[in-house]
């Protein structure tokens, strides 16, 4: 890990972040502020505040990188700082590789990670090509920079419950014990998102560190050393209807074997380790965290063995508690095809459903999913101050009114101050307009950027989480993805970028992601009508396309010029 970033002064790219984190008003380092934005995402991207293990440039998710390497970051640094308003930086799987002249519209950085030829995309063939540093893994939001941390998923994981309690329980998790694993840089969401929809969250994670970072940072009420204790914990918590967030450390199948030996009365049970990794995300049952590494490294083939092997207990665990009662969703990490690849019949793996067709695709069928910004001036006043924007025009939004506070109240900031809230076609433009009108009056400290996670309506090819059981049974066309991140780039989003691989594996997904910039110019103005519109726009288009009846109402509703759809 290098001390220097060319082209700037001395600075330890780990805490890059620190020194942009601070208001700075304009002052800007590069020569305009969609390669500002840019090069402050991506630093704050490996602050120690965001990152899970940002001396190795890994953001989250198991490996997903920010870079490919430390040399990678800096010449990108490098190219940030010198690119012209009328150049675009070619980015491939986390390397720079090209600076051509194009426009002041186009994008300033195109981004493709991951993207192996479909007969070669296993994770053998690309671990191979990553070891001869031919590509990175940038998971989802850690490649395109527009990670935030836990803070980023926690309100999409709100949603979920939400939905769920809303389903089965009548709107609370009151007095229902959540049961599930994971808290990295995703899974970390799910213990606040429960107790804020009323629940008891009990958790395992492998990782003693993750667990006590999580209770840190406001997210985890407690860790408990042994599974007797934390069972003890959340049985209290539900009998009391109080809300309550406990971790264990104990591998995920240990716990939910114990709950379903017990007899555990479990409301719901789901997963959110990095199980999409069979070798970097996941440990087998039976082995510390330090055996596992140690096997990892001496014999991957049997690591991987092993680990679908405790993956094939974990979904015949979640089967039982479903038996005795519990609602079993996945959540989007391939748990049941791993598991299947350990031995579980494929109609028995995937006889649970996933979160996305069982919770959320109503909500994309609206052009609806996770819209996030990012304060540029590191000031959290200039957050409060979007909230309080995004309140006024939305009066309506119940359940944003209720999101917003909730937020302010628990949820941290983790490097620049940043906030999601899920946002419809139509709703996103317009409160990206009024965000670049606060920066142009100066209500604002500085600009704001604005992305998505990509987990959303129209940017994800991904049979396994976001397009499991389409309607018209399309779950694999990837063509969707490719679209929207060409129709992004027409609009003018300030940076794209299209991955494979991301939250599922490789060979299980494509998706695409944007950034565009609110900077108060009039210029800006015009891209974030269009790029706000249209990106959410492309989500009601695939469903409609798909056949769902609540799409089409909704784009005819629009006035959104779908020629696939019959008049």
């Amino acid at each position: 890990m290098p001390d220097e970033i060319q082209g700037g002064a001395t600075l330890n790219p780990i805490t890059a972040a620190r020194s942009v984190r601070a208001p700075r008003g304009t002052e800007r380092s590069c020569k305009g502020w969609a390669q500002e934005a840019a090069l402050r995402l991506l630093m704050n991207n490996l602050d120690p505040e965001v990152a899970e293990r940002p001396d190795e440039l890994i953001v989250y998710g198991g490996t997903g990188k920010a870079a490919r390497s430390w040399e990678a970051f800096e010449r990108i640094v490098a190219c940030l700082r010198e690119l012209e308003h009328d150049e675009t930086l070619l980015v491939q799987s986390g390397k720079p590789v090209g600076v051509f002249r194009t426009h002041p519209w186009a994008p300033r950085v195109l981004i493709a990670n991951s993207l192996l030829v479909p007969a070669w995309a296993t994770w053998e063939r690309f671990r191979e090509l990553e070891d001869r540093g031919l590509t990175m893994f940038g998971q989802m939001t850690a490649g395109s920079w527009i990670y935030i941390g836990s803070q980023g998923i926690v309100q999409g994981t709100f949603e979920t419950f939400a939905e769920c309690a809303g389903r089965h329980f009548g709107g609370s998790l009151a007095g229902r014990l959540v049961l599930t694993a994971g808290l990295g840089g995703m899974g970390g969401a799910q213990p606040l998102a429960i107790t804020m929809n009323g629940g008891v969250c009990l958790v395992a994670e492998v990782d003693e560190a993750r667990a006590r970072r999580r209770v840190e940072t406001g997210y985890l009420e407690r860790v408990c050393s042994g599974i007797d204790e934390a069972l003890e914990h959340a049985r209290k918590a539900v009998e009391l209807r109080q809300p309550a967030s406990i971790g264990v450390i104990a591998n995920a199948v240990s716990l939910l074997e114990a709950a379903l030996e017990r007899g555990t009365p479990v409301g719901v049970v789901t997963d959110q380790t990095s199980a999409h990794d069979p070798l970097n995300g996941y440990v087998p049952a039976g082995l510390t965290l330090e055996q596992a590494v140690a096997l990892r490294a001496s014999d991957a083939p049997e690591y991987v063995r092993r680990a679908r092997d405790t993956m094939a207990r974990h979904v015949r665990a979640i089967l039982g508690l479903r038996g005795l009662g519990a609602v079993a969703f996945d959540y989007g990490n391939n748990l049941r095809g791993e598991a299947e690849k350990g031995g579980v019949p494929h109609a028995q793996a995937f006889s649970y459903p996933g979160f996305v067709p069982e919770y959320i695709r109503p909500l994309f069928c609206a052009g609806k999913g996770p819209f996030r910004w990012v304060a540029l001036s590191g000031a959290p006043e200039d957050i409060l101050a979007t909230d309080r924007a995004a309140l006024e025009e939305f009066p309506d939004d119940r359940r944003l009114h209720r999101w917003i506070p909730l937020a302010e109240r628990h949820v941290r900031f983790q490097g620049l101050p940043a906030r999601i809230c899920w946002l419809g076609y139509g709703e996103r433009a317009r409160l990206g307009l009024r965000f670049n009108r606060m920066v142009r009056e100066g209500t604002l400290q500085g600009p704001v950027a604005i992305g998505r996670d990509h987990l959303d309506a129209g940017s994800v090819a991904s049979p396994l989480r976001e397009t499991e059981a389409m309607r018209d049974g399309s779950d694999a066309v990837a063509d969707w993805p490719i679209l929207n991140a060409l129709l992004n780039v027409s609009s003018g989003a300030s940076w794209v970028s299209v991955h494979h691989g991301g939250g599922v594996g490789i060979g299980n997904s494509i998706h695409a992601g944007m950034v565009v910039v609110c900077d108060g110019s009039e210029e800006a103005d015009a891209k974030l009508e269009r790029v706000l519109t249209s990106d959410p726009g492309s989500g009601v288009m695939r469903h409609a396309d798909a056949g769902y009846p609540e799409a089409i109402a909704f784009a005819r509703r629009s006035g959104l010029k779908l020629p696939g759809i019959s008049a």
